[in-house]
């Protein structure tokens, strides 16, 4: 299985403080069948900036030590980029990774919000022949209000990731409600944890899926996991046709986002 969204390296972001963070990081992906992974570490974040540069450089350091223990774990380079009005011009210009090199770019937006540029930008990255993946959405306050904010940035060439630990609920029932809901209306084509440690912020990668099974959504697991795989090799996703969102029932109104 691939992981497409990850802060493995160490001592960059708000990843692991040390290499021995990085390794347990390592070692858990193993355990859950995990055999490339593409660091994502933050960029044009207001907390975090790191470079292509130091990205390329720590991932070659981890890959050389995996080389040499014989650990079967690819990492790729990538950034999770924070969204800002000069995205394609630091694209093109190199200061900007794309994941595991291919033409997919991941996307984060504020926390709370979706801002109005949103739309340009990623109209911009398309007609440029890249491809924006909003990460994690349904912990997006915005768009947890009104979905369908992430079905327009859709509609205008955008694809979309949910997180493990979403599905899983590591963020609440109200986040895990909400990432069903999205996935359930075909507005998710993509699956990474996000993991940031061992501890508070773990893969999760294989209880999401777990979930998803108990949902009975193995066509929609397939789906993910294919297009994880596609994604690697810069190949088209897998696109289903999107339904509306359906609403929360009134026991779920009031739930944490």
């Amino acid at each position: 299985m691939i992981d497409i969204h990850s802060h493995i390296l160490w001592g960059v972001d708000d990843g692991p403080d040390s290499v021995e963070g990085s390794w347990r990081i390592v070692m858990d992906a193993l355990q859950e069948g995990i055999t490339k992974i593409i660091a994502t570490p933050h960029a044009y974040n207001p907390h975090y900036d790191v470079s292509a540069e130091v990205t390329k450089a720590k991932v070659a350091e981890l890959s050389n030590l995996l080389t040499k223990e014989g650990v079967p774990l690819t990492v790729h380079t990538g950034h999770e980029v924070r969204l800002h009005e000069n995205l394609l011009d630091n694209l093109k210009s190199g200061k900007l990774l794309t994941l595991a090199d291919t033409k997919y770019v991941l996307l984060e937006l504020p926390s709370q919000t979706v801002p109005l540029y949103t739309a340009n930008v990623v109209e911009q990255l398309v007609a440029e022949g890249y491809v924006p993946i909003i990460a994690h959405p349904e912990r997006n306050k915005a768009i947890a209000e009104k979905p369908e904010r992430l079905q327009r940035l859709i509609r205008r060439g955008a694809l979309a990731q949910i997180t493990a630990g979403s599905v899983s609920g590591h963020f609440g029932k109200g986040v895990q409600n909400l990432s069903l809901r999205l996935i359930e209306a075909n507005c998710i084509h993509t699956y990474g944890s996000d993991v940031h440690n061992s501890e508070t912020r773990p893969l999760l990668f294989d209880k999401g899926l777990q979930v998803l099974e108990k949902k009975r959504h193995t066509e929609i697991i397939e789906v993910l996991l294919e297009n994880n795989e596609r994604l690697i090799q810069d190949r088209q996703l897998i696109h289903l046709e999107m339904d509306e969102v359906r609403r929360r029932q009134w026991w779920q109104v009031g739930m944490k986002i």
